[in-house]
């Protein structure tokens, strides 16, 4: 966006002085329908300079005020409101009015097309004044205390001051539509909207400083290595270690370190004797088929061993009817194996009587 060069006129602090006005090489016919309105004597209006001279002439007069704006403010701060149960009367007690007024400093045709407008002495005087006796107040009562909070109020007023001498408003330069007699005017197609908020933007809120952050100082932990006075670990008394016989399996750590069993040295079994550990005999692999010549009833059923050094005697159980029903009748060893002698012996009286 190229920038607008504005006259010396509407820079802040400057005196009112004639309005610049540039206009195109073809007068629009709504600005030549507007001059002859406000026009009083009628003059000719046929060329361009004849436009240019009578706008400046119009905008340059001292009643060449225009009514951009009102904006409604406390009259004191929020402190010393009247409190009452009707909001007419507060309203009537406790707001006022402050009209916003400015005249033309600018008429730009030609490359941006606008209006610049800038507030008159009595406006500026005013917002001033509301800024320092209500704004500021209420801004103090509402920010806790710091040690520069004085210092900061008075420097954001005279920033509102500043920025409310400079404060300049451009507008489109249809604007000028609304001019009536001797210069004066007042904004349409509610461009008063766009002037409150900019005016309203200049009260800025008084910030105060952000807390300070505290560094907190932690103790510097002590290492294991280190010695003072305090242990790293808390001295407990170890438990006593029993005297007596330990099994081998107690002392074996839970997770050994990965050792080659070549090494004698690393050897976890090389201190337990073969006599102290009774170890389960091993599934055999392979199972040969039964028969009664080779295998007793002792091979197949023998009494449990219990895994304490102490040896148990075996003895011989009786059989099972599953295995007397398996076997032959015709082998004579397999008969005399279980007893068939005696059998015979028992019940051959029985049978010669039946």
């Amino acid at each position: 966006m190229p920038t607008v060069l504005l006259p010396a006129s509407a820079a802040a602090f400057a005196p009112r002085s004639t309005c610049n006005v540039v206009l195109n090489t073809k007068v629009e016919p709504w600005l030549t329908a507007t001059l002859k309105r406000i026009n009083k004597i009628k003059r000719p209006l046929n060329s361009v300079p004849q436009h240019t001279r009578c706008l400046t002439e119009a905008l340059s007069s001292s009643n060449a005020i225009w009514s951009l704006c009102s904006i409604m403010v406390p009259k004191a701060p929020e402190t010393e409101l009247r409190k009452d149960s009707n909001p007419l009367v507060e309203a009537l007690f406790n707001y006022q009015l402050i009209h916003i007024e400015a005249y033309v400093v600018h008429v730009d045709m030609v490359s941006q097309n606008e209006v610049a407008f800038k507030l008159t002495t009595d406006t500026i005087e005013s917002l001033v004044e509301y800024h320092k006796e209500v704004f500021s107040i209420d801004t103090a009562a509402n920010t806790w205390t710091w040690s520069e909070k004085e210092q900061q109020l008075k420097k954001l007023h005279e920033v509102f001051v500043q920025a409310a001498n400079k404060f300049v408003y451009r507008t489109s330069a249809l604007v000028l539509e609304g001019m009536e007699e001797e210069g004066a005017g007042e904004l349409l197609c509610g461009r008063s909207d766009e002037v409150r908020a900019a005016i309203m933007s200049l009260y800025v809120p008084l910030l105060p400083p952000p807390p300070r952050i505290v560094d907190v100082i932690r103790p510097t932990p002590l290492l294991p290595s280190s010695t003072g006075i305090d242990q790293w670990w808390p001295s407990q008394p170890l438990p006593a270690m029993p005297s007596g016989h330990v099994d081998a399996w107690k002392i074996v750590p839970s997770s050994p370190s990965p050792v080659s069993s070549c090494d004698s040295g690393h050897n976890i079994w090389s201190g337990v004797g073969v006599t102290e550990v009774q170890l389960p005999s091993p599934t055999p692999s392979f199972s040969q088929p039964y028969s009664s010549a080779t295998y007793s009833v002792s091979h197949y059923y023998s009494a449990p061993t219990y895994g304490t050094p102490t040896t148990v005697s075996s003895y011989q159980a009786l059989p099972l009817p599953s295995m007397l029903t398996q076997q032959p009748c015709s082998t004579s060893a397999t008969l005399n194996t279980y007893g068939w002698d005696r059998y015979q012996e028992y019940t051959m009286p029985y049978a010669t009587a039946m």
